[in-house]
């Protein structure tokens, strides 16, 4: 796969290297790649079911079967120490992941209490022989993988390597043309975009074909960089961990500039060649506006919230109803209620065995809220980040029969991630009250999602689990209010109250 005469690239100085690392956090390090790579194991294992069944399908050989060995890079949003929850960076804060913390969890890292991620040095180490990682987007550490493509029928060679430039935009194009298909226009009355890749189909059975897949831009975060006919070049604005400080101005980041015949960017010849540079900067330009790359955002945590990016979520305004039934809801397309004050409303009917279960849950084990039924008690529980949990439990028994259930979250103001005080009420009585002492900022989850009626994926609370979060009866409506829209009097949202809504926003 990498040449012989490759040249190992230096380890930056921003990658701490191993024997500079707390002694201490070494066996959670050790750790964390041993579950890594009993993950990998673990993947290849199904991958190889699947072989195997359209062999015994005896198909194999006329399927087209490609295996993309990895997602971009080696991922660097572990943080230097790595992390025993990836929403932790995710929303900011890491510091909270002190080599103490870390060893203290060892034991579960890898068990369903934990959603780690290794660390940088880690991501580095299996990026060799390239330099950076995942969303280092200007260097090979943070894109190139290794590709195979699988079709006997139509490959002649065997176990060759090809050399000519491909990218994952690649794939589908090769697929369309293996498939003597055309590109589509019109998917359900909506025109298409283009497919901006080149078919490989050409290469396949021939090594030496001239390569067609001559230019390339990459982007994210603002790291950048161009390839065009074997030359590269490229910029790193920032790195994927920590905290970024006052990053350079773009004009100020300093661009490198590597030959066709330095297979891993090991040689910056730049000040050799300032012409080309200048030229394959121009060229990052033109791809970059014709494919809508500006402006250029180099935020990391505030793009996670629509309220900081300046992003349009799925819903606007104030107020949202959402219908018993309704589930897999992502976070983009629920109301936004991260950073301040809001309420939850749901009008729900109680079996005759009486009420349990979940009415409404967002997020996961690892961070998100739940208004549910405890032991027959209207309860909410606020998970921060799978850290810790903030549970508020009700003093009053739901009877069977329709009730009319809210939860309002009085928050604290001062900034981003602060806490609040938390009021149940049952049918506008107020049943119990209680403190969230602080709250994730940007995000939930990657991964999980909204649920009404049940927690259908990891759990938001121990009180229940997921096989046992469905709820005893029947969710009619929930509605989340925001800001003074969550404010209610008498704490009792009233049928002439929900029909003046159902108006307002026809």
């Amino acid at each position: 796969m990498i040449p012989a005469d490759a040249e190992l690239t230096a380890r930056p100085a921003e990658i701490p290297a191993w024997d500079d690392m707390p002694a201490g956090l070494k066996p959670v390090l050790a750790r964390q790649m041993e579950i890594y790579a009993g993950f990998l194991e673990h993947t290849d294992h199904h991958i190889g079911r699947l072989i195997d069944s359209l062999a015994d399908l005896e198909i194999l050989d006329d399927t087209l079967v490609y295996v993309i060995i990895g997602d971009n890079g080696a991922s660097g949003e572990g943080t230097l120490n790595g992390t025993f929850s990836e929403g932790i960076p995710l929303n900011g804060a890491s510091a909270i992941e002190t080599v103490e913390f870390m060893t203290s969890r060892i034991d579960e890292f890898g068990g369903p209490n934990a959603n780690n991620h290794y660390a940088v040095g880690g991501a580095h180490a299996m990026d060799t022989p390239y330099q950076w990682t995942k969303q280092v987007a200007s260097h090979w550490g943070g894109t190139r993988n290794g590709l195979i493509v699988h079709w006997p029928s139509r490959i002649q060679a065997k176990g060759e390597i090809r050399t000519q430039f491909t990218h994952v935009i690649d794939v589908a194009p090769t697929v369309l043309e293996a498939a003597n298909l055309p590109h589509p226009t019109f998917v359900h009355g909506i025109q298409q975009a283009p497919f901006e890749g080149t078919s490989m189909l050409y290469s396949f059975n021939d090594a030496d074909a001239p390569e067609r897949h001559d230019l390339q831009y990459f982007e994210v975060f603002v790291n950048r960089g161009i390839y065009h006919k074997g030359w590269t070049a490229v910029t790193r604005h920032s790195t994927p961990w920590g905290a970024q400080g006052n990053l350079p101005a773009l004009d100020d980041d300093v661009w490198e500039l590597y030959t066709p015949e330095d297979w891993t960017q090991a040689n910056d010849v730049a000040a050799e060649h300032p012409q080309r540079l200048r030229d394959l900067q121009r060229l990052f330009l033109i791809e970059a506006g014709k494919y809508n790359v500006f402006p250029l955002d180099d935020r990391r945590y505030e793009r996670f919230n629509s309220d900081l990016a300046g992003r349009p979520q799925l819903v606007k305004g104030n107020t949202q109803v959402l219908f018993g039934g309704m589930g897999r809801l992502s976070e983009n397309s629920v109301i936004n209620i991260k950073n301040k004050s809001h309420a939850v409303t749901a009008d729900v009917t109680v079996a005759e065995s009486g009420a349990a279960g979940v009415i409404i849950a967002q997020g996961g084990r690892f961070g998100g809220w739940v208004l549910y039924i405890h032991e027959g008690k209207p309860a909410y529980c606020y998970n921060l980040l799978g850290v810790q949990q903030f549970k508020i439990h009700g003093d009053t028994t739901l009877t069977p029969g329709d009730h009319q259930v809210r939860m309002e979250f009085g928050y604290d103001g001062g900034g981003l991630g602060k806490g609040g005080t938390i009021t149940l009420y049952t049918d506008g009585t107020q049943v119990g009250e209680g403190r969230v002492e602080a709250t994730q900022p940007m995000i939930f989850s990657a991964d999980e999602t909204t649920d009404l009626g049940s927690d259908s994926a990891t759990p938001v609370s121990d009180d229940y689990n997921t096989k046992n979060s469905t709820f005893a009866g029947r969710i009619l409506r929930v509605q989340i209010d925001l800001g003074a829209d969550a404010e209610d009097a008498d704490h009792l949202i009233t049928p002439e109250e929900r029909y003046r809504i159902a108006v307002a926003i026809q």
